[in-house]
């Protein structure tokens, strides 16, 4: 009897593995990637990555004065980082501004500097900041 209860729970541990790989057990493809990635190659590139952010500033932009505030904004950019993409210091990022920043974004989370931004790379916190700007 003992015999049996261990073969039983030697094939039942076993099972899982040698069941095949589900789409579900497979890493998933970041939602950020597949939103922006309009060539379907996995990776994003700059000027992905700008159509996207352009259509972003767009639905933000409520007021219709061709800016963003920080009620607009949403959090998207701290008090340093729009300081710092706002030149004329008037409060406000215009849509070349945004895309300014959007641009050095994703120079910061393209270390490898190949023109492109994986998943990987989209996980670090440069990526992370970047994504913000395309959500």
């Amino acid at each position: 009897m003992t015999f049996n209860r261990t073969l039983l729970l030697a094939a039942l541990l076993a099972a899982p593995l040698a069941l095949p790989v589900s789409a579900e057990a497979k890493p998933k493809t970041d939602r950020t990637i597949a939103a922006v990635d309009t060539d379907s190659d996995g990776t994003i590139d700059l000027a992905e990555v700008k159509a996207a952010a352009g259509a972003v500033f767009d639905k933000l932009e409520k007021d219709a004065d061709g800016t963003l505030d920080t009620k607009e904004l949403q959090g998207r950019v701290s008090r340093k980082d729009m300081k710092q993409a706002d030149p004329d210091n008037d409060g406000t990022l215009d849509k070349n501004e945004y895309l300014a920043l959007v641009e050095a974004r994703f120079k910061l989370a393209d270390p490898d500097n190949d023109g492109t931004i994986d998943a990987k790379e989209l996980r670090t916190p440069a990526g992370k900041a970047l994504a913000r700007l395309l959500k």
